[in-house]
């Protein structure tokens, strides 16, 4: 278990609904704003955080608009966790 990145998401709703947002494929910000109900300036920013752990990475970066992005391996390692403990929270 990777416990310092899965603590690291749990202890912010917005990273949580993120990375299991990008858990159903790669998606541009203003698709994951759409979905979440989160605004696109809070998703961009938690995005940077969650690129700094190695959770998400961007699969189009040279782009300027519409970027998208996936988790990595840790990543989906981290949401299908976090996936699991809200389901058994239920």
């Amino acid at each position: 278990m990777m416990w310092e990145e899965f603590s690291f998401v749990m202890a912010s709703s917005y990273r949580i609904k993120i990375l299991l947002s990008l858990k159903e494929g790669p998606k541009t910000p203003t698709e994951i704003a759409r979905e979440t109900k989160l605004h696109k300036g809070n998703i961009s920013k938690v995005l940077g955080q969650l690129r700094e752990k190695d959770l998400v990475e961007c699969i189009t970066p040279t782009r300027r608009k519409a970027r998208f992005y996936k988790l990595t391996k840790k990543g989906e390692y981290v949401a299908d966790k976090i996936k699991m403990r809200l389901t058994s929270d239920n």
